[in-house]
């Protein structure tokens, strides 16, 4: 997904409602954060979706580790700065009001020890009172091993479909994905990849956020808003 399929990732996602969730994501920083300026970091910032809506009222940085995902992201929000980096151990020289960290991101981090360098991370990039936003995995107890998925994407040149089977190994959520890819001109390929996730009880990640020198707090799904999960924020010391 973040190399060969980046260029398709925009597509595969197409129904997500990337607006919607960054005008709640905007919502959640004004209300919990202490600091008056309007900077903002999206970490695993991917495509850019979200930095496209939210370049419209702040100062916007992206980082993401992969390049191919990058490459997306400059053609989506050309004069945004993107940076390569690891969210467990990038180092900007500036801090930011918000940092955040969205579409279960954290999840690809191997170990709760992983974890905690990420909140370290997020938090030597906030200014006093700034806030971290972070949209978690799935809690584990909700987790369900054996489900079964199928997606379409389809426009005027390009075909996507998207089967997909679930598995858990341990701490780990595997999820196995085969892509039938049709473009207009070049016929039909097929790409298969499993990604792995690590299943965390969201206590244990608003702990590993609290060693981290958080205040925080956990704000639960909207009511009626698909796959959401709730949201992780943490609030650096100081501030107004």
């Amino acid at each position: 997904m973040y190399r060969g399929l980046a260029v398709y990732y925009d597509r595969i996602y197409a129904r997500k409602p990337y607006a919607s969730q960054t005008a709640h994501v905007v919502r959640l920083a004004r209300r919990f954060g202490r600091s008056s300026g309007h900077r903002w970091l999206d970490v695993a910032c991917g495509t850019g979706r979200h930095l496209e809506h939210l370049r419209r009222r702040y100062e916007v940085v992206g980082v993401d580790l992969s390049p191919a995902m990058l490459r997306e992201a400059r053609r989506r929000v050309p004069g945004v700065r993107l940076v390569r980096g690891d969210m467990r151990s990038f180092d900007l020289p500036e801090q930011f009001d918000v940092v955040s960290c969205l579409f279960s991101a954290i999840g690809y981090l191997r170990s709760e020890g992983e974890i905690l360098r990420a909140f370290r991370s997020f938090a030597r990039h906030l200014v006093p009172g700034g806030v971290m936003v972070v949209e978690p995995w799935i809690e584990p107890t909700r987790y369900k091993p054996g489900h079964v998925g199928l997606d379409v994407y389809e426009d005027e040149t390009t075909r996507i479909v998207r089967a997909s089977f679930s598995e858990r190994r341990g701490a780990f959520a595997l999820l196995h994905f085969d892509y039938l890819i049709g473009e207009a001109g070049r016929g039909f390929r097929h790409v298969a990849e499993t990604e792995e996730l690590r299943l965390v009880p969201y206590a244990r990640l608003r702990r590993l956020a609290a060693r981290a020198g958080f205040e925080v707090h956990w704000v639960p799904p909207r009511p009626g808003v698909r796959r959401e999960r709730g949201w992780l924020v943490g609030v650096a010391p100081g501030g107004r």
